[in-house]
């Protein structure tokens, strides 16, 4: 890995699991001390990451770390309830069958939860919806859910460190969704799934 890639992905690791804040400056001297390095790479890696959106630059300042703004929020997650809704339909349709993926991602939260791993457990959950997703056989569906990945990360992991009561809801809201969809029942599998997101949609709304 090229010193500009390790600086990438230290910086953008610390962005996505809230370590650096919305809000939050950062200094290339201060990342290049971190990683024992020059700063011109941090530079380098800082501009890749404006072009992401995750910060903006202020010459002989440093780098801001974007906030999630409240419109960022809607938006991600009324993408995601299109994909989703449309992916449960599609799998009880085809009578995919996704319960081990999605009993095993369960098994990874519940893993991570005891750890007190947010990041682990975020990740886990984007297993567990992802699971469903791709079974739903539509490639085009699956990428744009994919290109979502940074962003439910960055707003699942600061949700949750404010409110991590919530883990244990979630474990129990996948366990029901598990069981509608093993059971094909549609009706009842979208209405479990509208209520998940929507807590979820509430959390982040408070934050």
């Amino acid at each position: 890995m090229t010193s500009k890639d390790r600086a990438y992905a230290y910086t953008k690791q610390r962005v996505l699991d809230a370590t650096y804040a919305g809000g939050d400056l950062l200094t290339e001297g201060a990342v290049a001390d971190a990683l024992g390095m020059s700063r011109t790479p941090v530079r380098e890696a800082f501009l890749r990451l404006e072009g992401e959106g995750l910060l903006r630059l202020y010459p002989k300042r440093g780098a801001l770390v974007v906030p999630v703004s409240a419109q960022e929020v809607e938006a991600v997650m009324e993408t995601r309830a299109l994909v989703e809704r449309f992916a449960v339909g599609k799998v009880i349709a085809r009578g995919a069958d996704v319960t081990d993926a999605m009993h095993a991602a369960i098994a990874r939260q519940e893993t991570r939860a005891a750890d007190d791993d947010l990041d682990g457990f975020v990740e886990a959950d984007r297993e567990y919806h992802t699971a469903f997703v791709a079974a739903a056989g539509n490639a085009i569906v699956t990428a744009l859910y994919d290109s979502l990945r940074d962003r439910q990360q960055r707003m699942g992991i600061t949700a949750l460190r404010r409110e991590p009561k919530r883990l244990g809801e979630i474990l129990d809201e996948h366990r029901e969704l598990s069981d509608a969809l093993a059971a094909g029942d549609v009706e009842r599998a979208l209405a479990l799934l509208d209520a998940h997101l929507d807590g979820t949609l509430r959390l982040l709304r408070e934050g």
